[in-house]
């Protein structure tokens, strides 16, 4: 499994200046047979997705992007998300304006602006897990996200992804574990692709014991695991009082939270270590308090402190074995705010 752990924190911007890009609005397209085989939303509408056909030399390369958007671990949360966008594809907007890894444009995404990219929809509240067979009649709940993804990949591949040379499975966050969890399957649909490799933007959490409410984030994982899947998921981000403005601005952080901060720091580099140090692996892992960049043409272009290669050019340079990107910012031991990358 070739794997991009792509923690996507940025620490200096020099002398870089933002490219104009011409908007690139993609149409949803829903799967409305995969009703008939119960791989649905968690309120029962079909899967959905964003496909922007590849041309040029680029017509048989894929890059399907998984859509994050966090997890429920309730009958009671889950039934409200089945209420929102991230439950239903019906209330998803009927436009997505590809940019960032998704963008046409040759300038800001050199290596795969020319590909079949494909953003898929995420609408079952657990990294497209779940496979639960029975619904409660009083909740008309589907927790059904493993098989979204399966019946999505169908659509792919007889849309042509069968035939792909070359190929990335990339989402951020929930999608980011989504990558993880899937990257083999994934592998496998494509068996005659040259090249496949799968990107984890901000997706790649830990279990640490040093973080404040421990408890609670176990107890409310544990749900997840219990309503949909049998994978262990991510630890929230710390929300108690005192941590929304510390996270946010590190000057306001207590002494005390910055020391738990570096504490996170050290448990997060040690569980890197399990990761190995195969050529086939790439880590791209800055200081910046920002989520999710690949889909962000700001966040993509921008240099990230490393000999100031941006990202798009690590991601393409490690993609195609151009070099193995290996970079992780050792300098700062607290967040850093980041602002010329927003």
């Amino acid at each position: 499994m070739s794997l991009l752990i792509f923690l996507l924190v940025v620490i200096k911007t020099e002398g870089f200046h933002f490219i104009s890009e011409v908007p690139n609005p993609i149409n949803i397209t829903f799967i409305e047979s995969a009703v008939s085989k119960g791989a649905v939303c968690l309120d029962g509408s079909p899967p959905a997705y964003h496909f922007d056909k590849g041309f040029g030399d680029g017509i048989d390369n894929w890059l399907v992007y998984l859509e994050g958007g966090g997890w429920c671990e309730t009958e009671s949360k889950c039934k409200a998300r089945a209420l929102s966008n991230y439950g239903s594809s019906f209330r998803k907007p009927k436009i997505y304006y590809f940019a960032g890894m998704l963008s046409k444009t040759q300038m800001i995404n050199p290596d795969f602006y020319n590909w079949n990219r494909v953003f898929v929809r995420y609408c079952d509240g657990s990294s497209f897990a779940g496979n639960v067979e029975a619904v409660n009649p009083d909740t008309n709940l589907y927790y059904r996200g493993a098989r979204i993804f399966e019946v999505v990949m169908e659509d792919l591949l007889e849309k042509g992804m069968k035939y792909a040379s070359n190929a990335i499975l990339t989402g951020c966050s929930a999608g980011g574990l989504a990558t993880i969890l899937h990257c083999d399957r994934f592998r496998a649909l494509v068996p005659g692709a040259s090249r496949v490799k799968c990107i984890s933007d901000s997706g790649y959490f830990i279990h640490a014991k040093d973080v404040p409410g421990l408890k609670r984030r176990e107890k409310r994982f544990a749900g997840v695991v219990r309503l949909h899947i049998t994978y262990n998921l991510k630890p929230h981000h710390g929300d108690k009082p005192g941590w929304k403005n510390c996270t946010k601005y590190t000057k306001l952080c207590s002494p005390g939270q910055l020391q738990t901060i570096r504490d996170f720091r050290m448990d997060f580099l040690k569980s890197l270590q399990k990761a190995g140090n195969s050529s086939c692996t790439g880590m791209f892992i800055n200081s910046c308090y920002l989520h999710c960049y690949t889909y962000s043409t700001e966040r993509w272009n921008c240099s990230a402190g490393f000999g100031n290669k941006t990202m798009a050019q690590a991601i393409g340079d490690w993609y195609f074995d151009r070099n193995s990107f290996k970079g992780i910012d050792i300098t700062h031991d607290v967040p850093q705010e980041c602002t010329q990358c927003l």
